[in-house]
């Protein structure tokens, strides 16, 4: 474990999801996706400020000029962070009796994109891109979209299928906010296999300034550092064995938040994780690349 790893205060997710370090409050958001809330950190306070929400939220980012966009599973919606008002801005564009939204990220762009998860665990979840009135589909044929980033030149998009073990990533237009080419391979890891020792699947991500791609493996019980090529150039390991999303924040955006799940693990584990569902903190030497704001 990494010795200064430390928790943000004593609040504990059922499954934490989409750390943003908001760029103009300099705040922390997070949501509990089972828990049904979306929370806020102020200034290091030892606990966070809570909106509910009336059903699962999988992933939020920040509106210009106030507020965030929180996907759930019956649609987008605008939460003005002053008033506690919920306004719904699109319907789903799936079957929200068998599929929700989960990550999602705005791109350097300004374009939000989102992905689904399928609650049966089939292919048929999607990564969007939010257009007009909705949500465009850009890629099909997954089961649960995760680890959405962007590069620092803003060239190419990065998504994993948490359930395939892998990581993609495709050339991006943001002239024209699409997939420039078709997606490929770039990292792809070992599915459990019993009595074998298992490293985990890749879950939310973040780029950093050199262009590196910090990925939390689920029930790997670390975060990794990948290079723009997909190879391991440092292993975080973490005192929870479900981290789930990391993202750079703090004024220098060299501080890592990684939220970590404790929902549906062994009383066991949890007994020897204190710490499960936790919003873990640390410091890196290399700063992350600043949260985009989005259009409502």
């Amino acid at each position: 474990m990494h010795a200064d790893i430390q928790p943000l205060g004593g609040h504990r997710c059922g499954l934490g999801e989409s750390p943003l370090w908001h760029p103009t409050e300099q705040q922390l958001y997070a949501v509990d996706i089972p828990g049904r809330q979306v929370l806020r950190w102020r200034d290091g306070a030892e606990s966070p400020e809570v909106w509910p929400q009336e059903a699962e939220p999988g992933c939020i980012a920040a509106l210009d000029g106030g507020g965030l966009l929180v996907a759930r599973r019956d649609g987008l919606w605008r939460l003005d962070t002053r008033s506690g008002a919920q306004t719904r801005l699109a319907p789903p564009p799936y079957d929200a009796a068998r599929l929700r939204f989960n990550d999602g990220k705005v791109g350097p762009d300004g374009r939000f994109w989102v992905g689904s998860i399928s609650d049966a665990r089939e292919p048929e979840a999607a990564l969007y891109r939010r257009v007009a009135g909705g949500f465009e589909v850009q890629q099909s044929g997954l089961t649960t979209v995760n680890g959405l980033a962007w590069s620092p030149d803003g060239r190419l998009i990065h998504w994993s299928d948490t359930k395939q073990h892998r990581i993609y990533v495709a050339e991006y237009d943001s002239a024209a906010g699409r997939l420039a080419s078709a997606p490929r391979v770039f990292a792809q890891f070992a599915a459990r296999e019993p009595d074998q020792p298992y490293g985990g699947r890749p879950d939310g991500a973040a780029m950093d300034a050199e262009g590196a791609y910090w990925v939390a493996m689920f029930e790997g019980a670390c975060v990794l550092r990948l290079s723009r090529e997909g190879q391991v150039l440092q292993r975080v390991e973490l005192p929870v064995q479900c981290p789930t999303m990391v993202c750079f924040g703090a004024q220098d955006l060299r501080t890592l938040y990684i939220t970590t799940a404790r929902e549906k693990r062994p009383a066991d584990e949890l007994a020897r994780q204190p710490l499960a569902g936790a919003v873990l903190q640390l410091r890196v030497d290399v700063p992350g690349l600043p949260s985009t704001l989005t259009q409502a």
